[in-house]
């Protein structure tokens, strides 16, 4: 039966906080009966977590936003079909993981990065404090180019340690709901998170490398200034020496 808005009858409007409160199976009884708050309350809970796994199997932002839509859809309007076996959060990820699998192999070789998608780095896989970047133009510059490095290096991981290492230290699930989530065992889920690091730090430190030499740089006005500076004070000093003198 598609999933269509249903009027819920109540004493008064319920606010859409004071569900967050609910777990996930109280949430999912709700949405049972086309309840659309819960249905709202439970995308909100998991829209990060399947966006990021989407988008570490597709590499294409616009991409992973669909197979989220589209794993919601199958969920909501599926839900005669979960039993409670696992988690409702394990089994949204995996409806949306297999959806963007499917999509994976199906698309063209080339599709994967275009440069469309370059231009939509809206959502960050790695986020960073926000203190004084609306009022600071350089280092709201140097945030993002730092996250691009970072999201670039990730995305050049091998599949199997790019899920783990986006499941794990990403989006912050425990060893053993990783391990529900991508279907591998706790042990596998540590071993790929630990070489996903390795080989992060490897190559963040090859591409920042460069650019250490150039770090708090003392030529130009900088340059011109201190020297002028200490002349300065040499000046005042040899004045004060001579004055004394006399």
């Amino acid at each position: 039966m598609p999933f269509v808005h249903r009027t819920v009858y109540m004493p008064a409007v319920l606010p859409l906080r004071s569900l967050s409160g609910l777990s996930d199976d109280d949430l999912v009884a709700l949405a049972r009966g086309r309840d659309e708050q819960a249905v709202r309350e439970l995308t909100t809970r998991y829209n990060r977590r399947l966006f990021r796994l989407a988008r570490g199997i597709l590499l294409n932002d616009a991409e992973a936003e669909d197979v989220v839509q589209e794993a919601y859809v199958r969920a909501f309007t599926g839900l005669s079909g979960f039993r409670g076996d696992s988690a409702f959060g394990t089994w949204i990820t995996r409806i949306a993981m297999n959806e963007a699998l499917g999509r994976r192999r199906r698309r063209r070789p080339m599709s994967e990065w275009t440069p469309e998608t370059e231009q939509r780095l809206a959502a960050s896989v790695i986020p960073f404090p926000l203190t004084k970047s609306l009022q600071d133009p350089e280092r709201t510059m140097a945030e993002r180019e730092l996250r691009e490095l970072i999201e670039h290096s990730i995305d050049e991981l091998p599949d199997a340690f790019r899920l783990a290492f986006i499941a794990r230290d990403v989006e912050g699930l425990s060893i053993e709901e990783a391990a529900a989530v991508l279907g591998v065992r706790p042990e596998t889920v540590k071993t790929r998170v630990h070489r996903a690091r390795r080989r992060l730090r490897v190559e963040i430190e090859r591409r920042l490398g460069p650019g250490f030499a150039a770090a708090f740089p003392f030529d130009g006005v900088r340059c011109q200034r201190m020297t002028d500076a200490v002349l300065a004070r040499l000046a005042g000093n040899d004045s004060s020496g001579r004055a004394s003198n006399t």
